[in-house]
């Protein structure tokens, strides 16, 4: 009789298809069987690409001699402490009686990577392999993938941009790296009172080392610029109410040299005698120039990714990308949610046609269970087909991280975080169900002496999704620091009562104010922020760019720095390898002085490896190579050509001198310097 082989990617994947195909199983070493199927996994990556030095041993010594390092073939070969492993699930997938291979490992660029690299080692051939790709881990979505699963030469292109990541890795790592070393290292040992020195590069991660310290740099050559503002203190309709000034056309002070912007001074003695003429001028009177009205929509943002919930996790929680993905892996296995190497932040319109079984589920989730008993009452799911957040054009592999409605049995193994960040996905995802919340705003411009101040009154007239959005851990207790700071606040919005504001908005043009008082507020240009672990995911998702709009993020695809399944691993090398610091407390990033050195290094010698566009287009690349738009072939040349032209130059360069007086000057940052 003949047997499936399912190969999963972790033991606990493999249980969960064994359950879901409701099997009864032995146990043996390394696998499952029944009657019909047998089970089994990997650890991870099993199979790993070889060494030089497995290539010839002349490669195990670092020289010119040998670099560029650019194989016709690689080697590759199995890990050590998964060699067990291997041994079995080669055993497995070549027995006479196997004749399909379901292939079960993650749905994604490196879980297809997993199985390809274990499958070329096991010589498979002459079996029916194919490919189960879900969402979920829940029975119903590991049964349909199961069912729907095609034939894996259909996912060839996913397999080559895999291959060609890894290889893109490699080739850059091995041979910048041995060519920096090899010019640089002594220099940098020298300085640092060491042995020796490795200087170690990549594609991504030396291209986030740069973002940092090109940040840092910018702090500490930011010169404070003080300014001093202008307010005054009117009586409107029974209330005293702060109104600022602004140099708009007619002022005295309009486009003046001695104002920062056009809101404030640059010398606090112009400030004071603007003040004394307008008391002199006003005699506490002045009158009503306009009253503004405007509504403003506010709509439900977009579903999470990884990178938009590494990025709230780290300033709600303040924990790491990788942390972050270690949750959202551990409630993807315990059927909780979806998917969570997800770029995308919308819904397929296949899932979208199903969804109302997610909401329903939901009313058995405490937090949320009236919430969702009103989506599903008012069958509110019914339109979302045609809103922004169902896109089929915006979704590579995976649609964005939603919960299954389903795993409820889990919740009382979660950590207090985890449950947390659980309860944050399942509001985000039930508030694109509600309305946009709606806001009345209010301007109100008074002309005092012939200058104009104004006054921004809010008030939130319809809550819709604001409704359910609110954990009581999250919206208060980051409403500080979510709130603009110094100079960018240049008219604050005051949030007032709906009866207020209706006094305001009924006050007419001409109408007498009385100005109480006049006052200076002083305040101070600030530096750039420096990066938190969270900011950085979405610059890298990005290219570089930290765009906080969460609308214009959404419309930018294909243009980042390494992937949603990526990006935390970065973080945390750099910080390994001590290129990087990161105050776990703020999830703040610093740059530390090996890191600020290999900065300098790369700068005067591989100089394009620092810029994040340029890393961008690699990714863009292989993304492109994934979607079947470039050979994968053309793809390798384009590489091959670009690290022997790098390699070369590296070769020929004469600099190393001219480095020191670089390391001097980043070394008086760092208390630690070992220089002496």
């Amino acid at each position: 009789m003949s047997k499936s082989v399912f190969i999963a990617e972790k033991p606990s994947v493999a249980k969960q298809f064994a359950e879901a195909l409701k099997l009864n199983c032995k146990s043996y070493d390394g696998y499952l069987e029944s009657e019909n199927c047998i089970i089994t996994w990997c650890v991870g990556h099993l199979i790993t690409m070889s060494y030089p030095d497995a290539y010839d041993e002349k490669y195990k010594k670092w020289s010119f001699a040998t670099l560029p390092f650019l194989p016709e073939e690689y080697k590759y070969e199995v890990i050590k402490s998964s060699a067990k492993q291997f041994s079995t699930v080669s055993r497995l997938l070549n027995r006479e009686d196997v004749e399909t291979i379901y292939v079960c490992t993650d749905s994604g660029r490196e879980g297809e990577y997993i199985y390809r690299l274990v499958a070329d080692a096991a010589h498979v051939s002459g079996k029916v392999q194919k490919r189960v790709w879900i969402d979920s881990q829940t029975e119903e979505a590991i049964r349909g993938g199961i069912k729907d699963a095609k034939d894996i030469s259909e996912y060839d292109s996913i397999a080559d941009s895999a291959y060609l990541r890894a290889k893109e890795d490699y080739l850059m790592g091995i041979n910048f790296s041995r060519a920096l070393t090899l010019k640089y290292g002594d220099s940098m040992a020298n300085f640092l009172g060491e042995k020796y020195c490795v200087v170690a590069v990549g594609r991504v991660m030396t291209c986030v080392l740069g973002m940092v310290v090109r940040r840092e740099r910018e702090i500490r050559a930011f010169v404070k610029t003080p300014f001093y503002r202008i307010f005054a203190k009117c009586e409107v309709c029974g209330s005293v109410i702060d109104a600022s000034w602004k140099a708009v056309e007619g002022s005295r002070y309009f486009a003046s040299p001695k104002l920062y912007k056009d809101n404030g001074f640059l010398e606090k003695e112009t400030a004071e005698d603007f003040i004394r003429v307008l008391s002199e001028e006003s005699k506490g009177s002045g009158f009503v120039k306009s009253v503004e009205k405007k509504k403003e929509t506010k709509n439900p943002p977009y579903l999470y990714n990884l990178t938009e919930l590494s990025a709230d996790c780290s300033k709600f929680f303040k924990i790491s990308p990788a942390d972050t993905l270690n949750v959202a892996q551990e409630l993807y296995e315990k059927k909780l949610t979806t998917y969570p190497r997800t770029n995308a932040r919308v819904l397929s319109t296949a899932v979208a046609k199903e969804i109302s079984k997610n909401i329903s589920g939901l009313i058995k989730y405490e937090p949320v269970a009236g919430i969702a008993k009103h989506i599903m009452d008012e069958k509110a799911y019914e339109g979302i087909a045609k809103t922004r957040y169902v896109n089929d054009k915006m979704i590579e592999d995976h649609y964005a991280i939603i919960p299954t409605g389903q795993g409820f049995d889990a919740l009382k193994s979660l950590s207090d975080t985890s449950a947390k960040i659980y309860e944050l996905i399942v509001r985000r995802f039930l508030g694109i169900f509600y309305p946009a919340a709606v806001y009345q705003n209010v301007r109100l411009t008074v002309d005092i002496a012939k200058e104009s101040f104004f006054a921004n009154f809010k008030v939130i007239d319809k809550e819709g999704f604001l409704s359910v959005a609110k954990p009581s851990y999250w919206k208060d207790k980051n409403s500080k620091e979510d709130a603009d700071e110094g100079e960018e606040s240049e008219e604050e919005n005051v949030t007032a009562s709906a009866d207020f504001l209706e006094k305001i908005k009924k006050m007419k043009v001409g109408e007498e104010v009385r100005a109480c008082d006049f006052n200076i507020k002083e305040g101070e240009t600030s530096p750039p922020k420096r990066y938190t672990s969270g900011t950085m995911m979405l610059a890298m998702e990005n290219a570089g760019q930290l765009i906080e709009d969460e609308e214009l993020r959404a419309q930018i695809k294909g243009s980042g720095i390494g992937t949603s399944a990526t990006r935390a691993g970065i973080l945390e090398k750099l910080s390994k390898i001590k290129y990087l610091q990161m105050n776990k407390k703020t999830q703040v990033i610093t740059p530390a002085q090996l890191g600020e050195m290999v900065y300098d290094v790369v700068d005067v010698s591989i100089r394009p490896l620092l810029d994040p566009k340029l890393t961008a287009s690699w990714e863009k690349g292989l993304t492109m190579v994934a979607e079947g738009e470039l050979p994968a072939d053309d793809y390798m040349t384009k590489l091959n050509d670009y690290v022997a032209r790098r390699t070369n130059y590296v070769r020929n360069l004469s600099n190393q001198s001219a480095l020191r007086n670089m390391f001097t000057q980043s070394a008086q940052y760092y208390s630690r310097s070992k220089k002496k």
